[in-house]
């Protein structure tokens, strides 16, 4: 089966802050794989997923790392595909020096970066599937209604004061 999204993460505890990621892309009928790779302790392995991605399909890469959080990095300039960085918390600084360390890349190394945890993994979910709506109408569709269904969510909210 071809895969559209290659969700990566630094670590296998990252894996929890990822789950909204999963199920965003399950509910749109995405298909994906996660794998746990380092920019530090795994380089070549994930240099290597990297440039051998595009032959399952591949399409974007959603990465997901906390501290230093260079994963995001590393897959960017190994590729020319769309990659979205998730900052992780892991430190006393609370995602802080991750979101930093994602945000800010060197001109023609872009990587998309959302907010720091689950509420990041959601976001990076959805904007994976806005990419590939691009290309197929269906998806298009599939978003346009998640929308409208999330507004008649708001408009029948009653709120008493």
């Amino acid at each position: 089966m071809k895969i559209s999204v290659a969700i990566l993460m630094g670590s296998d505890s990252d894996a929890e802050s990822l789950k909204g990621c999963g199920e965003v892309l399950r509910m749109f009928e995405i298909p994906f794989e996660a794998k746990v790779l380092s920019a530090h302790r795994t380089p070549e392995d994930t240099v290597d997923y990297v440039k051998s991605a595009k032959t399952k399909g591949v399409k974007v890469f959603i990465c997901a790392a906390g501290g230093a959080a260079h994963l995001a990095g590393v897959v960017a300039a190994h590729t020319e595909l769309p990659v979205i960085g998730i900052p992780i918390e892991t430190s006393a600084l609370k995602g802080l020096d991750s979101l930093l360390s994602t945000v800010q890349m060197p001109a023609g190394t872009p990587v998309g970066t959302v907010a720091i945890g689950s509420a990041g993994a959601r976001n990076a979910a959805f904007f994976a599937a806005r990419i590939l709506a691009l290309g197929d109408a269906s998806l298009t569709k599939a978003l346009h209604k998640y929308k409208e269904d999330n507004r008649q969510k708001v408009l029948s909210k009653k709120v008493q004061l």
